[in-house]
């Protein structure tokens, strides 16, 4: 799997569609941020249309691309059978939500079979944490996951957010106390700060903005590749 994820918060199925078609033959896995406007906002795709059906037809033609779906929504339960029935086989859950996420996981390893120690290729399950939040927090589920992404931004469900140096110590502090398991990052990635967080030990990097708005994408993606071949990627 590339080291490099890139990201789409989509704004219409239409647009849903042409970033993933722009992908193709770029990279082997692209991160689809899923806002409801509830638990992170504001709304997008497919909440912008007061629906959530569509979504396996808008990834018929997905082709050689593997779907990772970043849940920042309320009804994570729904979300997430609809995402995975559309071919998804990477869901990001977000510790915030502790009070759900037990029965979220439960449902996970009773309907689709998850287990870490033996089918993370058939579905990966990651737990999201937020800027502010403590880092011990994620401890009661390392157990039942198979990696944790760290948010590198204090107000999720949006794009091209300033970075937070929050995030730097916590990734560091998590890394050490917990050095198999594999942590990307997600929100302010950029070209000046993926080397911090390749030597804080991060295993992969989503990166949004920084990709979609820079003038040639595929030279933009390439370069992102060129720092983890120079700096590292913690395996």
């Amino acid at each position: 799997m590339s080291a490099i994820i890139p990201a789409i918060l989509p704004s219409s199925r239409q647009d849903l569609e042409d970033k993933l078609l722009r992908l193709q033959g770029l990279t082997d896995r692209v991160q689809v941020d899923v806002v409801d406007g509830v638990f992170a906002g504001p709304p997008a795709w497919p909440y912008t249309a007061h629906e959530s059906t569509g979504i396996t037809a808008a990834l018929e033609f997905i082709g050689t691309l593997h779907l990772e779906a970043d849940l920042m929504v309320e009804d994570a339960e729904t979300a997430m059978g609809s995402w995975i029935d559309a071919g998804a086989n990477r869901i990001v859950l977000h510790v915030e939500r502790a009070h759900a996420l037990p029965k979220l996981l439960d449902e996970i390893q009773t309907r689709y079979g998850h287990d870490p120690e033996f089918t993370p290729g058939l579905l990966s399950i990651g737990l999201a944490i937020h800027a502010a939040t403590d880092i011990s927090a994620l401890t009661p589920f390392l157990g039942r996951i198979d990696y944790v992404q760290f948010m590198g931004i204090a107000d999720i469900g949006k794009q091209g957010q300033p970075f937070d140096p929050r995030v730097l110590p916590k990734i560091r502090a998590f890394r050490r106390a917990n050095p198999k398991l594999p942590v990307q990052v997600d929100g302010g990635v950029s070209l000046s700060t993926a080397p911090a967080l390749l030597a804080a030990g991060v295993s992969r990097l989503i990166v949004g903005s920084a990709l979609w708005k820079a003038r040639d994408l595929a030279a933009a993606y390439r370069e992102f590749v060129s720092l983890t071949t120079r700096y590292g990627t913690y395996t």
